[in-house]
């Protein structure tokens, strides 16, 4: 499995309005792009000294490379376009890809 894993960080004034946002709009279109099998939502629950607003990690899984290349390249920069006009600055995101590996004990 490939985990698209979008790490994002924003600012306290609009936390609860994006957090509903994220959970009835944004996600469910991501999903609807049939690119990805499953979604989950976490929220970072440690903060570093000095630091602002609410983090979270979102992160879907595909069942291939090809499929998150085609979320990226044909479905990504619209849905990513929408969260910048909605939100602008209020809301850092940065992406990784990784690789999911079971290790049995």
């Amino acid at each position: 499995m490939i985990i698209y894993n979008v790490t994002v960080n924003v600012e306290e004034d609009i936390h609860n309005e994006w957090l509903d946002w994220m959970k009835t709009v944004h996600i469910p279109e991501v999903m609807a792009t049939g690119m990805f099998q499953e979604s989950k939502m976490l929220a970072l629950i440690s903060r570093q000294e000095g630091e602002t607003g609410f983090t979270y990690a979102i992160q879907y899984k595909a069942a291939s490379l090809d499929d998150y290349f085609r979320y990226r390249d044909e479905f990504g920069p619209e849905l990513q376009r929408k969260t910048l006009e909605k939100y602008g600055n209020k809301v850092l995101a940065f992406r990784t890809l990784m690789e999911e590996h079971f290790v049995h004990a």
